[in-house]
């Protein structure tokens, strides 16, 4: 048998600095932020075995703070991010951009993995 633990923060709300058009500068906007981050090991029995969902939150919402171009870079740093905790071997983070078309919903995934 083998265990694989998913830890998940799904559809946090946040506020972001975020954005490359004239109009987009400079205002906080949107975005709806889903983490999955695969844990190294089997079962967890202890929150130190684990990562805190709280800590998912908050690297997310001090990454928001801070003025990045594009989704795809936040994406992608966020889940560097939570690549360098320990225990971390993958990470799956979804950022959705609500308002960035008039219909539908704009979002990217970026999954990165540690290497041997």
């Amino acid at each position: 048998m083998t265990v694989m633990t998913k830890v998940r923060v799904k559809d946090l709300p946040l506020l972001a600095d975020i954005g490359i058009n004239p109009d987009e500068i400079g205002r906080r906007q949107p975005l709806v932020i889903t983490v999955q981050l695969l844990l190294d090991g089997g079962a967890v029995d202890a929150i130190g075995e684990t990562v805190d969902y709280r800590r998912i939150v908050r690297a997310a919402e001090a990454m928001s703070e801070v003025h990045i171009p594009l989704i795809e870079t936040f994406a992608q740093r966020l889940g560097e991010e939570c690549l360098s905790w320990p225990g971390v071997i993958e990470a799956c983070v979804n950022v959705d951009k609500p308002f960035a078309l008039t219909r539908g919903l704009a979002g990217v995934e970026v999954v990165i993995c540690r290497t041997a």
